[in-house]
């Protein structure tokens, strides 16, 4: 009896110490959860850069020529994508600056204005892609002429970026990056439409498309895997990616008292590291948002903007590989391959696609001009003027090249574009790498009561404080 009530108390024991232990660790899980969940929005804003109407183009093309062999390209350009954007979480974060407030404070003038002209010309080709998609779209589904649909273009983007104010409340940006999420979202759930289609093939041929091939060695391979590439990074998300997580940090070190009041200037509208009332993220804001603004930008790259590009070239590879015409088409032709070789509805949710993804993507770029121009010029002025002005040039030429030339000129506009973007790309993240990579820029002095005390009474530890908390990359990333 003894025995059995030995063996029936121990046992009873085992549970109640891993009880607890299984209800903390999923508490805790809960609250990263929680938290992780207050930090969705901007990577979903900043993966509407990969999947702009530029892509369909070289996507589509690669797979009606090599069918799935190139998703390798897809894939290891959002691995790069994502290798780039974390950086920009990084310099937004520990700096309070975005890039090209970092090429205005720390580059000799002449450079950053040499800067600031790539930068423009890239927004300008990727807005000139966005102009070009959204036309298309709007002819394909509505029958709205080329010309009209370039002049439309430019009001739904100034009626929904009129109500963007990065510096008002965070419910108010959250408003925004919602919609922007509805967005990418309707775009996913057309392309998911669209998969549903295919007859002929296999997973296993598709996943087997994720690994190198002997297509990326061949001449017509490669050049198609460079615009891949090049129509998946963008130049100007790199701007936009270290300036649109700013929110969160400002949010934080409101609620924790280091700032004693909001900023009335918007994320961007500071360009002068100088300025004494400049934002600068503490240390504790950085160590608590910084890994979760990272993990939550790779997450939704890695799901989201993959799905779509590679969705985009599964269509193309299942349906149209066997066509030759489709090799060279624009997207006109490829609208009517797909109604054709799919099904009807297959080119209505192509169009339909194309336009939720041109809408998305000109917002965007938008916002990355503002922070180019009030950034790296210190040129303030209202945001719908300078958002205006952006689309003004943009749409102008685009307007120009419908009516004196019409589809094949879009057609011919949309992938010079992408040839501009893939040779402005290392212009514009070489000043990323080089301010990431050095501790004279991504270094925060350590500002915790407890340091201020300890270095009040001359503690050693306060020096290595007073020296500031290094986070340049690391020299296998550098």
């Amino acid at each position: 009896m003894g025995v059995a009530g030995l063996g029936s108390g121990s046992g009873s024991k085992k549970p109640s110490g891993f009880g607890p232990c299984v209800n903390n660790r999923a508490r805790r899980a809960f609250q990263v959860l929680k938290k992780y969940c207050k930090f969705i929005g901007p990577g979903f804003c900043i993966s509407v850069a990969y999947i702009d109407p530029g892509n369909y183009a070289t996507d589509v093309a690669a797979g009606a020529t090599y069918r799935y062999k190139l998703l390798f390209m897809v894939l290891l350009s959002n691995v790069l994508a994502i290798f780039l954007q974390s950086l920009c979480v990084r310099l937004g974060s520990v700096t309070g600056l975005n890039l090209a407030e970092n090429c205005k404070a720390h580059l000799p003038g002449w450079l950053n204005l040499v800067l600031y002209f790539f930068a423009e010309c890239a927004i300008i080709a990727t807005d000139i892609a966005e102009v070009i998609g959204t036309a298309i779209a709007l002819n394909l589904l509505l029958h709205i002429p080329l010309v009209a649909g370039c002049a439309i273009s430019i009001v739904d983007v100034l009626v929904i970026l009129f109500f963007y104010r990065p510096s008002g409340s965070m419910r108010g940006v959250r408003m925004f990056e919602g919609f922007v999420m509805l967005l990418v979202i309707g775009v996913v759930v057309c392309f998911c439409f669209q998969l549903s289609l295919i007859k002929d093939t296999t997973v296993g041929e598709v996943f087997r498309g994720y690994l190198p091939s002997s297509a990326l060695v061949q001449s017509k391979g490669l050049y198609q895997a460079c615009g891949i590439l090049g129509a998946t990074v963008m130049p100007h998300s790199l701007y936009l990616g270290s300036g649109i997580i700013q929110s969160r940090l400002r949010e934080f070190d409101a609620k924790a008292g280091n700032i004693p009041l909001p900023l009335s200037s918007s994320i961007a509208s500071s360009s002068s590291s100088t300025n004494p009332s400049k934002y600068r993220p503490s240390i504790t804001a950085i160590r608590s948002c910084m890994s979760y603004s990272i993990a939550e930008l790779a997450i939704s790259l890695f799901t989201f903007a993959l799905f779509v590009n590679s969705a985009i070239l599964i269509v193309a590879g299942a349906s149209l590989s066997a066509t030759p015409a489709a090799q060279s088409a624009d997207l006109f032709t490829i609208h009517g391959l797909l109604s054709q070789m799919l099904a009807p509805a297959a080119g209505t949710i192509f169009a339909l696609a194309l336009l939720l993804s041109g809408t998305s993507a000109g917002i965007v770029c938008t916002i990355a001009g503002q922070m180019v121009s009030e950034g790296q010029l210190s040129w303030s002025v209202a945001p719908w003027v300078r958002r205006l002005v952006t689309r003004s040039i943009s749409i102008t030429p685009s307007i120009i090249i419908a009516g004196a030339v019409g589809a094949d000129g879009l057609s011919a506009a949309l992938q010079g574009s992408q040839v501009a973007l893939s040779i402005i790309l290392p212009i514009t993240s070489a000043p990323l790498i080089y301010f990431t990579c050095r501790n004279k820029y991504m270094t925060v002095r350590d500002t915790d009561p407890d340091m201020a005390a300890m270095e009040a009474e001359g503690d050693g530890a306060a020096a290595d404080a007073d020296a500031g908390v290094k986070m340049r990359n690391s020299w296998p990333v550098a």
